[in-house]
Order: C-alpha cells, then structure tokens, then sequence
C-alpha cells in the first residue's frame, strides 16, 4: 500500500493545475488516432464540408480553420501552453515566426500615425531599431529613457503617448525595470505595457500578475532551448486579440510554422527542468567569477551586489541564467579569454542547453554608437554567458582557464 498522499485535490481544469503540470498536457488536442505525443499538422491550408460552410467560417460564424497563415491545430495547442503557463491575465497567445515578429507585431498592431511609445533605453539592439528607427519611418514618435528612473517615464508621457516598452531583466546587463510601478504611470496616461520577458521565462516572472498588459517572447531561447527553430509568442487580453493583434496577424503573415510550433511545444515540456538547472549553476557561476581578480564586475539579479537585488527579488522568482561580467581589460584581451574557452561556444544566441558565451559590444549591440553602449554600462570588456546543462564545476574550470590564457 502506498504511504503517499496529498491534500491537493486533482481537477481537470488546467489552470490549477501546477506550471510543471501546464508545461505538460496544456492544450492539448489529440486526433482521431490517439497519439500520445502532439501531432503535426503539416497543411497549409483545410477543406470544407460545403460552401456555406467556407463562408460562414470566414465570417467567424462557423468555428474552425482556415489557413494556417490565421491559424494552426499544432500552433493552436503551443498558444494555449503558453497561456496557461503565464497564467491570470493573458487570455490569448499568438505565435509568430520570431521573437522579432513578436515584439514587432505587438508594438506596430496597437499603434498608428500621431501615437508616441515610451521605452527602457536598455534594450536587445534589434528592439531599439523597431522603437528607434522603424516607429518613426510610419509617424509613430518615440522616446528612450533611463528604464530604472520612475521620473523618467513620467516625464516622457505626452498626451499621444500609447504605449510603454521594455525588457526586464534587460540584454544583456540584467537592468531591470520596475513592472508595478511603471505600469501604474502607463495606465494613468493611458497607455498599454509591453514587456520582453525573455530572459525571466514565463517561469520565474509574470509580468501580467504586476500590471503589463502584454507580453512577447522569443522561444527560440529557453522554449526551445536546444538551438533548433526559431519562434516567437505575443500574450494578451482577449480585447487587445480582438481590436489589435488579430487582424494584424492575419493580414501580415508573421506566422510561425506548425513544425516550430511542435518543436517548441516539446521543448516546454522540459522548460522547467532546464530553467531551475540552469538558475542554480548560474548563481554558483556568478559568486565564483566574482572571485577572481581579472573580473572588474559582475551581474547577477539576485546576487545581493546587484543594484536592483530587493527589486528582483520582488517581481522575480529566480535570478535566470545569464550571468554578464567585466574583464579587466579591451577587446584584445576579452577576445583572448573567448577564443580561450573550451567548453562555451561563442555564440549570439542564449537560453540554450549548451552555455554560450556573447561580446555584446562587437555582435548584438554593435550597431549602437560608443557612446550609447557605454551609457548603458556595455564596454569592450563585457561578456553575456548564457549558462546551458553542462556541469557548473566544469563551466567554472572552463571560464577560470580561459581567464589565465587571456592574461599570459
């Protein structure tokens, strides 16, 4: 006889379930067949039983689909993981082909000529491009601010101000921003929250449960989490689905293909395994880089160093698992530790299983000028390392023998 037993009463309705639950069996469909994995649903397109049929379905009289272009079984099942995953607040997803096509698509479908949107400065460089140099090409004013200064963003609200947009922990020196607090002044002004949870995972933050009205994410990172498809999420209210995202989705066809989508319902299946892994080696990585002499600074939200640690530990859950530091010296000398390492791979990518290492000076930011990447505390000595599965003492070995090579 079993000696377990639970308080927990089981139900099947999936939102009390628990996330590892959700990460699971979430919105899943399954076929006449019975499959035990998600099927694929590798069609472009679906047949109807009539043609008033055809027609009632494209009048949203009839449910069903269409064209995978609108919608898809496979992605389907990957929008309703995802949504019960974020949990109160997000009462619709939508999956797009990048994570680019999803911060895209949820700042250009709200916004029009005449609107302004407000961002943190500290930002993913392809994200400042969309705020800096795409918004105002369509008339959409913009304006950057420090994301930590609460004063800041007011200061910043004018009366067509529509929109606030930030990352929080942010690419790739871990700022972070105030969710509660600057939802508050975006919902006085009127104006949504767009938050980039992507280095947080649905997993160690909610940025809804805090006053964002939508969040994005790029799945190619912890979702997949194994360097294989690229995706993108945009979660939202039912309201924001219906008069904005939509529509936009349907008529500009950032769709992400169902076997991505199936891709990256697997990868959720373990989401929570890797993430809780990798959090732990992260923080152990951290104290042992802070250690060394040749390492000027390091950045690691819930190392109590960090400058926002009591904001972290507010609005988070866990510190993720990117660490980002400072050598004590130039390129030449970090570009000596990088080609040093034997087990981190050099990469643009994170949130993968294997560790990655990044010169955001020279790769995912080297489109800003000097000066802006030192206004935002990126200089020829940071390094963003994406901490993957490997074995903390291992990774520790790795960066500790490459510091040596870099300074012989």
């Amino acid at each position: 006889m079993s000696t377990y037993s639970t308080s927990k009463s089981i139900t099947t309705d999936p939102a009390s379930w628990a996330p590892e639950t959700r990460l699971v069996h979430g919105g899943t469909l399954r076929s006449q067949f019975g499959e035990t994995s998600e099927a694929i649903f590798l069609t472009q397109g679906y047949v109807y039983d009539s043609a008033e049929q055809a027609e009632a379905r494209f009048k949203n009289e009839d449910p069903g689909y269409q064209y995978s272009r609108f919608a898809n079984p496979t992605v389907s099942m990957l929008e309703e993981r995802i949504r019960l995953l974020e949990g109160p607040g997000a009462e619709a997803a939508r999956g797009t082909a990048t994570g680019m096509a999803a911060v895209t698509a949820a700042i250009l479908s709200c916004l029009s000529e005449g609107d302004h949107i407000v961002s943190a400065r500290a930002l993913f460089g392809s994200c400042r491009y969309i705020v800096e140099d795409l918004c105002p090409r369509f008339g959409i004013q913009s304006t950057l601010v420090d994301g930590r200064d609460l004063d800041a963003w007011k200061a910043a609200v004018r009366p067509n101000t529509k929109a606030f947009f930030f990352e929080t922990p942010a690419n790739p020196t871990l700022e972070l921003v105030d969710i509660a607090e600057v939802s508050k002044i975006a919902h006085a002004a009127g104006a949504k929250v767009i938050v980039d949870n992507v280095f947080a995972t649905p997993l160690l933050q909610r940025p809804m449960q805090h006053g964002a009205n939508i969040v994005v994410y790029s799945a190619t990172k912890h979702i997949d989490g194994q360097g294989r498809c690229l995706g993108g999420l945009v979660l939202c209210s039912a309201e924001f689905l219906k008069d904005h995202l939509q529509d936009y989705i349907r008529q500009t066809g950032p769709s992400i293909s169902p076997f991505n989508a199936w891709v990256m319902l697997k990868g959720l299946e373990t989401l929570s395994v890797r993430v809780r892994a990798q959090c732990a080696s992260a923080a152990t990585i951290a104290d042992a880089l802070a250690g060394q002499a040749r390492i000027k600074r390091v950045l690691y939200p819930l190392r109590t160093d960090h400058p926002q640690h009591d904001l972290a530990r507010k609005q988070m859950t866990g510190g993720g698992q990117i660490v980002t530091f400072d050598l004590d010296g130039g390129k030449a000398e970090t570009f000596r530790f990088l080609n040093a390492l034997k087990i981190a791979r050099i990469s643009n990518n994170l949130g993968d299983a294997k560790s990655l290492v990044t010169h955001p000076a020279t790769t995912t930011h080297q489109r800003l000028k000097p000066e802006a990447r030192a206004e935002l505390g990126i200089g020829d000595g940071t390094v963003r390392l994406s901490v993957g599965l490997e074995a903390a003492e291992d990774l520790i070995a790795d960066l500790e023998g490459a510091l040596t090579a870099a300074y012989a």
